[in-house]
């Protein structure tokens, strides 16, 4: 039987404002928080246990999958990462709890419009390896862990951001390690080695590769990081896409699909959408919103939105106006 780990325990600053008052992982796109994305799409893998690796704003996070996921997973752990030192320490602390068991690491910002389960098959597809690594062709490999493989398409070398790269296979965020044991003891010498900055993940699969680990990889299409407010509306417009058609809440307006309405939400006299999602507990009232995430519990009123992020509980207003224009007049607002 094969565990699950999520890393989830950094700050989220690229998303600043909105990591201010909760974990990144707890960020809402497509009418759910990330991580909510993520379990779901987890619940059809059927693992063993789940891992979440937890730190800043911690309490959050474990009272979002406690409440919405109670019996859900055979079992729900939390392991508390004191200091985010990166993806590999996250890892690392985990080691008590994973044991001797395979392991699917699954970023804590990432959703794949794939299930798990898909990844999996093309994981044993692989055939008797160490593991397997989720990789996309991408443009801009400074910006990725990156992999460069042997003619028999093992992995040869991971590297972390390179300046300069032969490779175009970047590091999709997900993976399945077979021999957990000597990733473990790869870890446990990188971040003994690691006198400043973050531990990567990346650095301990490149020293068990050169211990004799055997990596293979698959190519994971669609690949959704949640990472930053441009993508993080990206990724609400894909979601959307997909997801059925929801007027929960609306009254006297109109709504352009694809939208997401949530529970307990009202909205009033308005123009939604398209890709809008509306989250929980929020009110719309005589507003225009477009391509935006309105979040729990947030107002907004008399206001015209595109390719906006609110936050929970934010309130907005705008101003009601009464106008007289006359003939082949301009008005800007």
């Amino acid at each position: 039987m094969m565990k699950v780990v999520i890393p989830a325990a950094g700050a989220g600053k690229r998303l600043y404002p909105h990591t201010y008052t909760k974990p990144k992982p707890m960020v809402s796109v497509a009418g759910k928080p990330i991580i909510g994305h993520i379990l779901d799409k987890m619940l059809d893998l059927e693992p063993e246990e789940v891992i979440v690796v937890v730190g800043y704003m911690r309490d959050k996070l474990i009272s979002y999958i406690n409440t919405h996921y109670a019996g859900a997973f055979k079992k729900v752990t939390f392991v508390d990462q004191e200091q985010q030192l990166g993806l590999g320490h996250s890892i690392y602390v985990t080691r008590k709890a994973v044991g001797d068991s395979p392991i699917l690491i699954a970023l804590g910002d990432m959703i794949f419009k794939d299930g798990y389960s898909e990844f999996l098959k093309q994981h044993l597809r692989n055939g008797k390896c160490s593991g397997s690594i989720g990789v996309k062709t991408i443009d801009n490999p400074e910006h990725y862990g990156i992999v460069y493989l042997n003619p028999d398409n093992t992995i040869n070398r991971l590297v972390e951001k390179p300046r300069h790269s032969t490779s175009n296979l970047g590091i999709a965020g997900v993976y399945f390690i077979e021999d957990t044991p000597r990733l473990f003891d790869a870890l446990d010498y990188v971040v003994r080695s690691n006198h400043s900055g973050e531990v990567q993940l990346t650095d301990a699969l490149q020293r068990a590769v050169e211990e004799g680990s055997v990596y293979k990889t698959f190519e994971v299409n669609s690949w959704y990081d949640c990472g930053r407010p441009r993508s993080l509306l990206d990724v609400n417009r894909i979601l959307l896409s997909e997801m059925g058609i929801s007027e929960n809440g609306a009254t006297n307006s109109i709504i352009i699909q694809p939208v997401s309405i949530g529970r307990n939400a009202r909205v009033e006299n308005s123009i939604i959408g398209p890709y809008v999602s509306i989250s929980e507990g929020a009110i719309v009232n005589n507003s225009i919103i477009e391509d935006s995430i309105v979040g729990n519990n947030a107002e907004v009123k008399y206001m015209m939105l595109r390719s906006s992020i609110i936050g929970d509980h934010a309130i907005l207003i705008g101003k009601s106006n009464a106008l007289n224009i006359g003939d082949s007049s301009t008005i800007e607002f």
